[in-house]
């Protein structure tokens, strides 16, 4: 008895030293030791470089048989190149012990950054006391590794795809700038020459200094200071080129003349229209560490772009296309010995647009002076032909470099250049009037034919309102509704609402997108029919019957209602992206009914085309147009007599049969000074000549 105690108190024993030196290979069973097979040792090795655990590795492998490796090399080794190439899923198959217990033969695979990898390799394998240990080379990680060779990872990054219009116009492309850098052993820092250097390219002499004090530089490096426009190019980067080519070519001679200056042409994303179209198209950016996190995995690395804004952001995962990848064998003179996986690049897709470039240039140059937002809008397909914001800033000075001095004239502009304006929900004053006549119509509350009397200038409910009235521009008779469309009234549209009642009014909005998504590749704001979720008073229910009240409509979704009233009360969806095929989408079956649409249609054509109507001056005698004017009042109360205005003007082709249908929703903050809507009128009539033509 106490001689198997002896044995028992001996077999812990080696358990206890067997687990401090490494990882077990030999299980207890009984009175009988047994040691773990050449093969579970492979695996138990492998599923350890998945798993990162490079110190368990090394405690397998031989040390006694003159091919040992410091700790510290195996594991920066096998570290460097397993992590370098992101070697994951490691599978070992095929394991076949030869006669010799020594040698055994397998299947490796495992997915790399480059794609999959697989090979056939040998392991060899000698006993120590109880324990079969890993005969380690280098060849264990690839057969055709050497110990001087490196496994290299090179990128091979894709091209980004081109955003056009529907033209084939680039809106975003592939183009030159020009590169000023400087060449450190012709370069004499002296003060003069840096004060002359930094002034032409409007830099600090720091960003100078610290640029020259990287430690890669050499005397004869070139080191990039900052990319500016190519002179060649300049009709890519500008819209006006003749009036900055001689200013620029200037400016680069002017480089070129001091000692150590030296200009190379580089690759940069160009945009062909510029401030124009800036808050549609966007801008790309060089990724940060923060980019680099968030989009792990996805193919970014430390030199990529990434779309920042507009639709640069939106169609980024279709723009980027994918990088290529190859996993190497380099011998230690640099000769490639073998490629282990590659993966090729994919370029970008190209985006094409729905966008009219000349028709968005147009618009801009109308109002790139004014704090406004326009849409145009195909009325009989839903394309979205146009979107601006004005004013705007110049997408290509992100990719150029935008200087200290631009960024803060454009950041301090009290205009708010950066602030996308179609991006946003604004009061609709009188144009909202054709939405609720026809809502009206459809529920029963209006009778076209009804005269609801003239009240002059102002009315009021009754004596329950105070000193509250609703104004209007214009007495008439009889007021009915198309008399009323024609003529702007706000008191028939309030009395309107008044007959409708609250939850019909808001029913009926609901029912024509308020309160829920714009269905649209940009997102948009909601409109809404008030702050909360019902109409607080009476005075709030009648303002909101010609679209004041706390009624807010993005434009593109006023434009997309407008549409109804082209294509049989059917509201269609708005969409960017080009179809060859058009295949108009109804957004809205039936948003008014066929017979409501004709009827508030006609009313429109009056608008335009009676001498008396408030857009006539927009009137033409070779197209049919029809439309609605709108000011919008923007008051801090209702007593507020101080407020600013918001100018309106949606006008549009009536006849389905022009050669070129368009609609055209354009508002203009600030009016109040500058005639109301009729600012707005006059511009987009400058417009539709130039489109029409």
């Amino acid at each position: 008895m106490r001689k198997g105690r002896k044995i028992v108190l001996f077999l812990s024993l080696l358990a206890v030293i067997a687990s401090g030196v490494g990882l077990a290979t030999v299980m207890f069973i009984g009175d009988f030791i047994v040691c773990k097979g050449p093969e579970e040792v492979l695996v138990d090795y492998m599923q350890c470089i998945s798993r990162q655990e490079y110190k368990e590795m090394y405690k397998m492998i031989d040390h006694e048989g003159g091919m040992s490796i410091r700790e510290e090399d195996f594991i920066e080794r096998n570290a460097n190149i397993y992590e370098g190439i992101e070697a994951q899923n490691m599978q070992v198959s095929a394991i076949r012990t030869e006669d010799s217990k020594s040698e055994i033969t397998y299947t490796c695979a495992f997915d790399t950054l480059a794609g999959k990898i697989q090979f056939e390799n040998r392991a060899y394998f000698v006993k120590r006391g109880f324990r079969y240990k890993l005969v380690w080379e280098d060849s264990m990680i690839f057969p055709q590794l050497g110990a001087t060779d490196k496994v290299q990872v090179s990128f091979q990054e894709a091209k980004r795809g081109e955003i056009l219009d529907r033209n084939g116009k680039p809106l975003a492309r592939e183009g030159k700038a020009a590169s000023v850098g400087l060449i450190p052993m012709k370069w004499e820092n002296s003060p003069e020459r840096m004060e002359r250097f930094c002034a032409l390219l409007e830099i600090d002499k720091e960003e100078v200094q610290e640029k020259l004090s990287a430690q890669w530089i050499r005397e004869d490096s070139f080191v990039p200071i900052k990319t500016i426009p190519k002179v060649g190019e300049l009709d890519l980067l500008t819209v006006n080129p003749d009036e900055v080519a001689q200013e620029e070519q200037k400016r680069q001679e002017e480089l070129l003349s001091i000692p150590g200056v030296m200009i190379t042409d580089t690759q940069v994303r160009t945009y062909p229209l510029g401030e124009a179209a800036a808050h549609l198209i966007g801008y790309v950016q060089a990724v940060t560490a923060e980019d680099l996190e968030k989009h792990s995995g996805e193919g970014y690395t430390a030199s990529s772009v990434i779309g920042k804004s507009g639709l640069e952001g939106l169609f980024e995962d279709k723009l980027k296309g994918k990088n290529g990848c190859k996993v190497t064998i380099v011998s230690a003179n640099g000769q490639e010995k073998q490629t282990l996986a590659q993966k090729h690049a994919q370029n970008g897709d190209a985006i094409r647009l729905t966008i009219d470039g000349e028709l968005q240039q147009v618009l801009y140059e109308q109002f790139r002076e004014d704090k406004s937002c326009s849409v145009a809008v195909q009325p009989y397909s839903g394309e979205v032909m146009a979107l601006v914001s004005t004013p705007s800033y110049d997408n290509n000075d992100f990719i150029l470099g935008m200087s200290q001095k631009v960024w803060d004239s454009l950041n301090l502009d009290e205009k708010k250049p950066f602030y996308n304006r179609f991006q946003q929900v604004w009061c609709p004053g009188s144009t909202f009037k054709p939405i609720v006549a026809a809502i009206g119509l459809d529920i029963g509350s209006i009778d076209p034919a009804e005269d609801y009397g003239n009240e002059g200038l102002s009315w009021q409910k009754d004596s329950s309102w105070g000193n509250y009235y609703v104004t209007t521009l214009h007495a008439y008779a009889p007021v009915v509704l198309e008399n009323a469309l024609m003529y702007s009234d706000n008191i028939y549209f309030a009395k309107a609402a008044l007959k409708m009642g609250p939850e019909k009014f808001i029913q009926s909005l609901k029912h024509v997108g308020f309160g829920s998504g714009l269905p649209f590749e940009i997102q948009m704001p909601d409109s809404q029919f008030s702050n909360s979720d019902r109409m607080e008073s009476e005075i709030q229910l009648a303002d909101s019957g010609y679209g004041q009240g706390q009624i807010l409509i993005n434009p593109v979704h006023l434009a997309a209602l407008y549409t109804a009233f082209c294509n049989g009360g059917n509201a269609l969806r708005p969409y960017l992206t080009y179809q060859d095929e058009v295949t108009p989408a109804v957004w809205i079956s039936q948003a008014f009914s066929a017979e409501t649409a004709e009827r508030v249609l006609h009313g429109m054509e009056r608008v335009v085309n009676d001498e008396r109507g408030t857009g006539y001056s927009a009137h033409r005698e070779d197209v049919l147009l029809a439309g609605k004017t709108g000011t919008a009042e923007i008051k801090a109360s209702i007593e507020d007599t101080e407020g600013t205005e918001l100018g309106w003007m949606a006008i549009f082709t009536a006849d389905p049969s022009v050669e070129k249908p368009i609609l055209l929703v354009s508002m203009v903050e600030d009016v109040k000074e500058r005639g109301g809507s009729s600012y707005v009128i006059q511009k987009e009539k400058v417009v539709l000549e130039e489109y029409l033509k």
